[in-house]
């Protein structure tokens, strides 16, 4: 789980999942030495591909919903573009072997990201997967200035109110959540996903969106 803490409490995101993140499977549970046939609900992984103004980048394993907004994110988070304006549009298509993200971004962002291709296959929570130099290991990060201290209770609140966010993982007990609180530790949005760093690239493209 991540919280991360706002000044400005933006406006709660709506979810709009396109497909079910969660499957009733049948399962085989062992239980005092017996061997039992029984169901459980658990939680979707996907192969998603994110394809840049019709080039393949990356292939991603990740819970099927919010996936606009994890294309956003991911596209922010990767420094493919540089601000939500150089996005202009992601089309999500379905298919039989996955899910493909078809990303419209600005000619720019496009040549740049061309110029430093990285070979992506998918990636784990830890790790330097995709990284092709020592260079890119250490990147340099914006500067951000000081803000106001949080309180204790609000940090405690917004702790406590986390595992009613989650409600992906309340049914299948395997999911990651990322959530944005205000100052009052209120969540104002949480995305989940399998992979940790999935669900934070879905707070960061929902709060945008």
């Amino acid at each position: 789980m991540m919280c991360a803490v706002d000044i400005e409490a933006p406006h709660e995101v709506e979810r709009d999942f396109h497909r079910a993140p969660s499957a009733r499977m049948a399962i085989s549970r062992m239980r005092t030495g017996v061997l039992d046939g029984a169901e459980d609900e658990l939680a979707e992984e996907v192969p998603v591909a994110l394809e840049y103004n019709g080039v393949s980048h990356a292939v991603m394993l990740a819970t099927p919903a919010d996936l606009e907004e994890f294309a956003l994110g991911f596209s922010l988070s990767e420094g493919i573009v540089a601000s939500p304006a150089e996005c202009y549009g992601v089309e999500i298509e379905h298919a039989a072997s996955g899910i493909t993200a078809h990303i419209d971004i600005a000619a720019g962002a496009f040549m740049r990201l061309k110029e430093r291709r990285r070979s992506l296959a998918g990636r784990t929570g830890c790790g330097l997967c995709g990284v092709d130099s020592l260079a890119q290991v250490v990147r340099p990060l914006p500067w951000l200035a000081p803000t106001r201290a949080l309180s204790g209770p609000a940090i405690r609140r917004a702790l406590l109110d986390a595992r009613a966010q989650q409600p992906l993982n309340r049914i299948t007990g395997a999911t990651h959540a990322a959530i944005w609180c205000g100052r009052d530790g209120r969540p104002r949005a949480a995305f989940e996903d399998v992979g940790r760093h999935n669900a934070l690239d879905k707070l960061i493209g929902g709060l945008h969106l």
